[in-house]
């Protein structure tokens, strides 16, 4: 006790908290709550699957070169702590099948949900092409339980190397659904959906929408600053458009509160999602089926060891836990 108050002594001054760094998000109220147990979880069931926590590792690392070692950390994640999980792009599968390991991750998921990952782009081509077969087969190689369709129509414009949509995303969507009857997430990757294309897809037949919103990786940005300066200056303005997740949260809110026969009412919040505070008001502000979804937090872990990306799991849980019981949202 002795040397904890002389910590408190010295750390007095380090310690101060001026007002103009409260989070005033939140109302605490530390009269009601209990500490959580560390193992204490958050059950959540999300089309049709069951999860422990209402946390969606988001897609990353396709065809990337460390995407195996990075999809196994990942996956065994998920297999331990009953999450679930969105490949990378998977395109690579069938440009180069000799790296269809780094996609194959479902002996550490067990029955945990496995989406694989394709752009809306490659679909509407292999649509159109009638090799609509790439599809399933990356499906069976991946042994996944459903497809992502990644919606990025800036950064495929923005990207040196990027196609040019010929038809709606939409009209593409609508094919896919014709054509496929396993389950599919809508995801955008970093700019995020407007009211109106929210609306749109929520009355398809979908798993869920991922926001992908606008404060997380800006995938057009990035794509730009691949290319010249010049284009850069030109096209930077239209890489700083779209919707933050909690602009999406009111969206997606509205729409339910407006429409009772919407086919879709699961949303993953990914896109600014910093830490598990952030998680916790977005979770809570949502009347949707949400989980929210991290992309870059996971990444950076999961790039050094297994047990690195395992501690910071289970401090991000813990603290997801402890927001829970003590902390309500000021709406």
């Amino acid at each position: 006790m002795s040397s904890r108050k002389e910590d408190h002594i010295s750390l007095a001054l380090q310690s101060g908290t001026p007002a103009a760094g409260l989070d005033r998000r939140f109302d605490y109220d530390p009269v009601h709550g209990i500490h959580p147990r560390e193992d204490a979880r958050w059950p959540v069931g999300f089309a049709g699957f069951a999860l422990d926590y209402p946390v969606w590792i988001s897609s990353m690392t396709g065809g990337a070169v460390r995407a195996g070692d990075i999809n196994s950390r990942l996956a065994q994640l998920c297999g331990k702590y009953k999450l679930g999980m969105g490949l990378g792009s998977c395109r690579k599968i069938i440009e180069d099948p000799a790296c269809a390991g780094d996609f194959q991750v479902r002996k550490y998921m067990g029955a945990q949900p496995l989406f694989a990952n394709l752009g809306i782009a490659q679909c509407a081509q292999w649509l159109q092409e009638g090799r609509d077969d790439h599809i399933k087969t990356i499906m069976d190689v991946c042994e996944a339980d459903g497809l992502i369709i990644h919606l990025n129509p800036l950064q495929e414009y923005m990207q040196p190397e990027g196609d040019r949509f010929r038809q709606s995303p939409l009209v593409t969507l609508l094919h896919l659904r014709e054509k496929f009857s396993f389950p599919m997430i809508v995801k955008e990757v970093g700019q995020g959906i407007s009211r109106r294309g929210l609306e749109a897809l929520m009355k398809l037949d979908l798993a869920a929408i991922e926001f992908g919103a606008f404060g997380g990786t800006n995938f057009a940005l990035l794509e730009l600053l691949r290319d010249d300066e010049q284009k850069l200056a030109a096209f930077e303005p239209m890489a700083r458009v779209g919707h933050s997740a909690e602009e999406m949260v009111h969206y997606t809110n509205a729409i339910i509160a407006e429409d009772q026969a919407l086919s879709c009412r699961n949303i993953i919040i990914s896109g600014g999602v910093s830490h598990f505070l952030d998680a916790y008001y977005l979770l809570s502000l949502s009347r949707a089926n949400a989980l929210y979804g991290m992309a870059s937090a996971w990444l950076k872990h999961a790039i050094h060891s297994y047990e690195e990306l395992d501690h910071f799991f289970t401090q991000q849980m813990q603290g997801l836990m402890l927001a829970k019981a003590f902390l309500r949202i000021r709406e």
